[in-house]
């Protein structure tokens, strides 16, 4: 016979009582993007790491370096010194990624920041043939018939869509193309913030791609010269399970200890 939680001992009616105050406060941190830490820190799978510090939460520029490590060693920058990158117009706030820290400023559709944490390199995306010399990732190259949809509505929001051969293109697909023939989007590299899935009205389309100009800051994306740029790309490998970390200096400092991250002054 069924139980009415008046016919429950007090003991199990304060078990359920903590246990509703322990689920609202975990729906509370999801609504809030205070997503938790998937393990400790980075484990010895990831083996290349490409590192932006900004200098505050307001800051659209950083400075960029990758470190590659061989199993459980120290990390080693790779770039002979970091490059200048420019970041989203209105700074940074926390974005939805492996290792999260807490605080009021969320990443939001449309808000003109980068999302700041810890996250996934995805594919890599483009109009050349192939990569630059000395590449080897995950290459898509996009054809007219390529998306990546931003629209919170869309069912498809934040993926890669591809509309196959024949059938006719939907509505929405013009304004979500991926803009063929913009020199600045002739690379794109996947930064797999609210992906794993998107979540609607988190964010979409991240991602390092050229600069527009020395001082132009980006709607959230991580921008930079050809040059560099197609040095992260020469940079990646897939086994190396590559992340992206992207933090105020404040904040560099506060997690780099339980997050195993390298020093970089």
């Amino acid at each position: 016979m069924r139980q009415t939680l008046m016919q429950f001992p007090a003991k199990n009616v304060l078990s359920l009582t903590l246990f509703a105050l322990l689920l609202s406060c975990l729906q509370d941190q999801a609504r809030a993007g205070e997503v938790l830490a998937v393990t400790p820190g980075i484990d010895a799978g990831t083996s290349q790491l490409v590192v932006v510090v900004a200098d505050s939460w307001q800051s659209h520029r950083g400075r960029l370096q990758c470190f590659e490590r061989r199993g459980k060693s120290a990390w080693r920058p790779v770039l002979d010194r970091p490059a200048t990158v420019l970041l989203g117009r209105k700074g940074l706030a926390w974005g939805r990624g492996l290792f999260v820290g807490k605080g009021a400023r969320i990443k939001r559709e449309g808000d003109g920041c980068s999302p700041a944490g810890v996250f996934r390199i995805g594919k890599i995306y483009g109009e050349g043939r192939r990569l630059p010399e000395g590449a080897s990732y995950p290459y898509i190259r996009v054809t007219r018939r390529d998306a990546w949809v931003d629209d919170p509505e869309n069912p498809f929001y934040n993926r890669h869509v591809r509309i196959p051969e024949g059938k006719p293109l939907p509505v929405w697909f013009e304004k979500q193309r991926m803009r063929l023939g913009d020199p600045a989007y002739h690379w794109l590299i996947e930064i797999r913030h609210n992906s794993d899935p998107p979540i609607p009205g988190l964010g979409s389309a991240i991602f390092f791609h050229t600069r527009r100009g020395e001082n132009r800051p980006t709607a959230g994306c991580t921008a930079m010269t050809r040059d560099h740029l197609e040095r992260v790309i020469a940079f990646l490998r897939a086994p190396a399970n590559p992340l992206y970390v992207l933090l105020p200096a404040g904040e560099y400092k506060r997690y780099a200890g339980a997050w195993g991250l390298p020093d970089f002054p």
